[in-house]
């Protein structure tokens, strides 16, 4: 919309999307990146209206002597918003990414517990998402683990891990801290290609320009495999829906975010009429499908 926030969509998404829910005391892991820093400042926007109450936590892995430059960054944010922060750091020189992601995981729990937090938000993105499938795809993991990260899962007891930003790209995020004007931290070891995940990075990076919303169809795959675990009757709603359109011969070419709307209108037991491509609608009743329309 012109003359609109840039950031705004970010926002709305956290207020939208259930992920972090109304009146929650969150932990908002920031290393300093933008990516982290996009995410205390999304939340910090919504705070007033969600009822939250927030405060950052910054973790030093103690692998690179630049990490502090990271902390004085994660210190900015927290001032800005006069947020209360903690910091935590360990000494894992040489240690394993696995190693390093469970005690950073690990800190973070213990600063929920001794802030009374219900939740640790993380900054987690789309791009991070693909990464995560295509490296499960490639140690030959199943169909739990093409499931991807999800959006909120337990952390530790009575804490959950809860990842507002999965849907958008690291782009958007970097374009939300210029238009708050914020500072963020760029990780030197993100050009180190000898680990798996920067490699991974990279090859994704050069498919990119070639595959015009690659993370989004990562993203929706690994959508569409964990509902089959974890919500089969949504998972079942979905195909009857596309069998209802492959009957009347109008599957092709339909929009998955058309076939999902209709998916809630099913789920709630709503009513409508629900564009599916140009010239199709989907007319539901109360909970059912009732048919096709063709303009």
């Amino acid at each position: 919309m012109r003359g609109a926030r840039p950031q705004t969509i970010v926002e709305q998404s956290i207020e939208r999307d259930g992920i972090v829910r109304r009146g929650e005391r969150i932990v908002v892991a920031c290393s300093g990146g933008a990516d982290s820093v996009a995410l205390a400042a999304a939340l910090h926007a919504v705070a007033k209206p969600m009822a939250l109450e927030l405060s950052i936590a910054y973790v030093n892995h103690g692998t690179r002597t630049s990490a502090w430059q990271d902390e004085c960054v994660a210190l900015r944010v927290a001032a800005s918003f006069e947020m209360p922060i903690d910091v935590a750091a360990f000494d894992a020189p040489g240690a394993a990414e696995s190693d390093l992601r469970e005690s950073r995981y690990l800190a973070l729990a213990e600063i929920a517990t001794r802030r009374g937090a219900g939740v640790v938000a993380t900054a987690h993105h789309a791009e991070d998402q693909s990464e995560t499938v295509l490296m499960s795809l490639f140690r030959g993991a199943g169909p739990d683990g093409l499931t991807g990260m999800p959006a909120r899962r337990a952390l530790a007891g009575g804490i959950d891990l809860a990842r507002p930003l999965l849907r958008f790209p690291a782009g958007e995020l970097r374009k939300y801290c210029h238009a708050v004007g914020l500072p963020y931290a760029v990780d030197p070891t993100n050009a180190d290609a000898g680990l798996r995940r920067n490699a991974v990075r990279s090859a994704l990076g050069a498919l990119r320009p070639l595959f015009p919303g690659l993370d989004e169809a990562v993203a929706r795959a690994a959508h569409l495999v964990g509902d089959r675990a974890r919500a089969p009757q949504r998972a079942d709603l979905r195909r009857r829906i596309r069998l209802r359109l492959a009957e009347e011969d109008t599957l092709r070419d339909v929009d998955f975010g058309h076939v999902e709307a209709a998916v809630r209108a099913l789920e709630s037991g709503g009513s409508g009429t629900f564009y599916m491509k140009a010239g199709i609608s989907l007319e539901i009743e109360h909970g059912v499908i009732s048919g096709i329309t063709k303009a």
